[in-house]
């Protein structure tokens, strides 16, 4: 069974982004969004106006991120997966989103980055939260452009 990160949120994060699960690179370097052709924190620092959060140490990228009211999670704690595609998910285990309201109570929007995610809109949504489900940030998702997912991604900040 391979287990999920922790949230980064803090009491004033007001956006979450959640990723389905961890890919295999961001595993191994215990880091979301680990793989150099995933898009995430390209797209992140376009909508935040920090044109260079790519390039920065993961520590400093975390804390510019939550320095703009935006929280990064996933919606799986655990799950059976060989390699790093949402569709090879097995016997996957939800995050515990009703603690979400302690760490994180002025939380009021949750995107999900991608359709796996985003299959979780409608049970977050019940729960009073906005939803947005954005395309996924993964190299996997080359059916758009970067600059055709950075217009949906500009939502996040709307």
């Amino acid at each position: 069974m391979l287990r999920g990160f922790a949230p980064v949120v803090a009491a004033d994060t007001h956006t979450l982004v959640l990723g389905s699960f961890p890919g295999e690179a961001s595993l191994v370097a215990t880091q979301y969004y680990a793989h150099p052709r995933n898009q995430f924190w390209r797209l992140l620092g376009s909508v935040t106006g920090e044109a260079l959060l790519h390039e920065l140490p993961y520590d400093a990228r975390l804390k510019r991120v939550l320095a703009h009211g935006i929280g990064i999670w996933d919606v799986l704690d655990a799950c059976h997966r060989e390699g790093s595609l949402d569709s090879a998910i097995r016997n996957a285990q939800p995050n515990d989103f009703a603690s979400l309201r302690e760490h994180a109570p002025r939380l009021r929007k949750v995107c999900f980055n991608g359709k796996a995610a985003g299959r979780f809109a409608d049970v977050i949504g019940a729960a009073g939260y906005e939803t947005l489900v954005l395309p996924s940030s993964s190299p996997a998702n080359a059916m758009l452009s970067f600059e055709q997912k950075l217009l949906l991604w500009r939502k996040i900040v709307s």
